[in-house]
């Protein structure tokens, strides 16, 4: 076969955040990996850190298309072999389209493809592989049996996972660890699109536990209202930008507070014990399966956590007792870990690869 030639096609910014960016990073790491040609179509907006990660693997970053013609033309212009394609925003038709002009196409999605037609499917989240996902009804409905719906690769056994994740990946679960003044690590995507983290920061130094709290900070407004968060007795709260070292900080922690999205995986894969906040709808469904099976704990949901009166009153103090109880309990911090670890193992990148070669193969034998 010759050098596969593979577009990503996704955005990231302070309001789409870097989710969609961090997973096609993880498989553009695996295709480079195989020898592919690798190829990023899309809009990088006020992330020099995103962009400096893309210059660093010799990734080109062009111009995202995005009209169903366009990313057909994209497609034939640069000779794709291959387009992946990880928006929420972009005409569900592209994919559609990119297909019927010969190019293999891989959705990724979260729960909803909408209405998408593709050769394959990507949904990373964890029970995504139950039969009421898995049997297709949540695949478009073609109404042609010349063209059926592609493949879903579902559930977390898929997840995608960047090279700095996998290498810091532990060769067991991290044991139960006793310490007095627990190291909190607290990060809600590249640029918290929501403004969770001043959130949170209250509400962990509103559980009177000493800790050594670091908050990773995506905007400048987001840093002022974390540094005027006033750390109790025994506290300290530390703001930080994002940084290509979060791994390790996540591995140095005792206890590590974020939000039920992409990153979820990435906690798993490293055994940390998590607590989790849905902080938008669409994480909703799997934010409820992970912390229903054990996975990490669940703090509840944002729009709870700044309600006023009474509900928001309480919906804090709820996520701060849970809080507490995690803090002051390294074995129930070891729980999560283990349950965590064992679920994610670094490997579904090489998983997918496998399944888009082992589609092209298919496909190159027919002709």
């Amino acid at each position: 076969m010759s050098t596969l030639r593979v577009g990503l096609r996704c955005d990231a910014g302070p309001r789409r955040g870097v989710g969609h960016l961090v997973r096609c990073l993880a498989l553009a790491e695996e295709f480079l990996a195989r020898g592919a040609d690798v190829t990023v179509f899309g809009t990088v907006e006020r992330l020099d850190w995103a962009t400096a990660e893309l210059a660093a693997r010799g990734i080109p970053l062009l111009p995202g298309p995005e009209s169903a013609a366009d990313l057909v033309e994209a497609a034939r212009r640069h000779h794709l072999d291959v387009l992946v394609l990880d928006s929420y925003e972009l005409d569900p038709a592209g994919a559609g389209a990119v297909r019927a002009a010969g190019v293999h196409t891989l959705a990724i999605i979260d729960g909803d493809s909408r209405g998408q037609v593709a050769d394959l499917y990507l949904d990373q989240n964890f029970g995504a592989e139950l039969p009421s996902l898995s049997s297709g009804a949540d695949l478009p409905e073609l109404g042609s049996a010349a063209a059926l719906p592609g493949r879903l690769l579902a559930g977390s056994g898929y997840a995608l996972l960047r090279d700095t994740v996998i290498s810091a990946r532990p060769p067991v679960a991290p044991p139960a660890r006793a310490v007095s003044r627990p190291r909190v690590l607290a990060f809600f995507g590249g640029t918290d699109a929501v403004g969770a983290a001043p959130v949170l920061t209250r509400v962990l130094a509103a559980t009177g536990h000493p800790m050594d709290l670091t908050v990773i900070v995506g905007r400048p407004e987001i840093e002022a209202e974390v540094d005027d968060v006033a750390p109790g007795r025994g506290q300290t709260i530390r703001a930080v930008p994002p940084t290509t070292s979060l791994p390790a900080l996540i591995t140095e922690s005792d206890l590590v507070v974020s939000a039920a999205g992409t990153s979820t995986w990435e906690l798993c894969c490293l055994g940390a014990p998590s607590a989790l906040v849905c902080v938008v709808d669409n994480q909703r469904e799997s934010y409820t399966r992970v912390v229903r099976h054990g996975l990490a704990a669940g703090l509840g949901e944002l729009p709870e956590l700044t309600a006023s009166g009474v509900a928001g009153r309480a919906a804090r103090a709820t996520a701060a007792r849970t809080l507490h109880g995690l803090l002051s309990s390294p074995q129930r911090r070891a729980t999560l870990a283990a349950r965590a670890w064992s679920t994610v193992d670094g490997q579904g990148r090489a998983r997918v690869v496998d399944a888009v070669f082992d589609a092209v193969r298919v496909d190159a034998r027919r002709y």
